[in-house]
């Protein structure tokens, strides 16, 4: 069986089909999904999700593209949310550089403020980073992300940043991307993280894997995923599946209540 540790099918692609999108994870022996929040304004409508489906879970956070103009979260925000039993992780929260510029002092804060919530609730952090891989690492340092732990999602960067992530006992997780013609320094970095510290994710309703992109992504894809770590590993199918489904539940050992 199949995880997808990390989608977004409450976003309006995909929230008008979601009784095709279950149909199509069973299909695809995808049995369960996390369903990541991006802000405090549209999280009731991913709890509900969680709440209403037994195979979903779901976080809390909000995202560092959401701009100053989204409500800033505090740490009790934050925590009380969490006091769920639905809601297993913090996040999605980390750092962007590449779509905003100028001081971004406020986006740093927001993700020590993420960071700090995550040791005071025990719950792991789920971590974004883009063009801003040093600063996410030294506050990941700093702040004792290790204490929760959690996972860099969607991971595109290198090695060592990989390395860093590892050594703070963090989990290592891929999308769809892995799959692209132009990714192969990308499957470099698949083939040296641990099995054992690795998730697979769609990210839907974005990065469709070959064969389906271009096309709306969804967590039944997961599984492409999946087929090409196996191919990248040399390892089969069932073993990538088995491995991080048991990832997924040891890290998010809240999904286990």
């Amino acid at each position: 069986m199949f995880i997808d540790s990390h989608c977004h099918i409450d976003f309006p692609e995909l929230s008008g089909n979601l009784d095709q999108l279950l149909e199509n994870m069973r299909a695809a022996q995808v049995t369960h999904a996390l369903c990541v929040s991006v802000n405090l304004t549209d999280w009731p409508r991913v709890l509900n999700l969680a709440e209403s489906h037994s195979n979903l879970f779901a976080s809390v956070g909000v995202h560092p593209d959401q701009s100053v103009d989204e409500t800033e979260p505090s740490e009790q925000d934050l925590t009380g949310r969490a006091d769920h039993p639905r809601i297993i992780a913090i996040g999605e929260t980390g750092l962007d550089y590449y779509r905003l510029t100028g001081d971004l002092t406020w986006q740093r804060d927001r993700f020590r403020t993420h960071i700090r919530a995550a040791r005071s609730c025990g719950k792991p952090l789920i971590i974004h980073t883009r063009a801003a891989s040093e600063d996410t690492v030294a506050i990941m340092r700093e702040e004792n992300a290790g204490q929760p732990g959690g996972v860099m999602h969607c991971f595109t960067e290198t090695w060592e940043v990989a390395k860093a992530a590892l050594d703070l006992g963090f989990y290592i997780s891929f999308s769809g991307i892995i799959t692209f013609r132009n990714a192969a320094d990308l499957r470099e970095v698949v083939r040296q993280v641990p099995l054992n510290q690795m998730l697979i994710e769609t990210d839907s309703p974005y990065l469709a894997p070959v064969p389906y992109r271009g096309k709306t992504n969804q967590p039944a894809y997961v599984r492409e995923v999946a087929a090409s770590v196996s191919q990248i590993r040399n390892v089969p199918l069932e073993v990538v599946a088995n491995t991080t489904t048991e990832n997924f539940f040891r890290l998010f050992s809240h999904a286990n209540a």
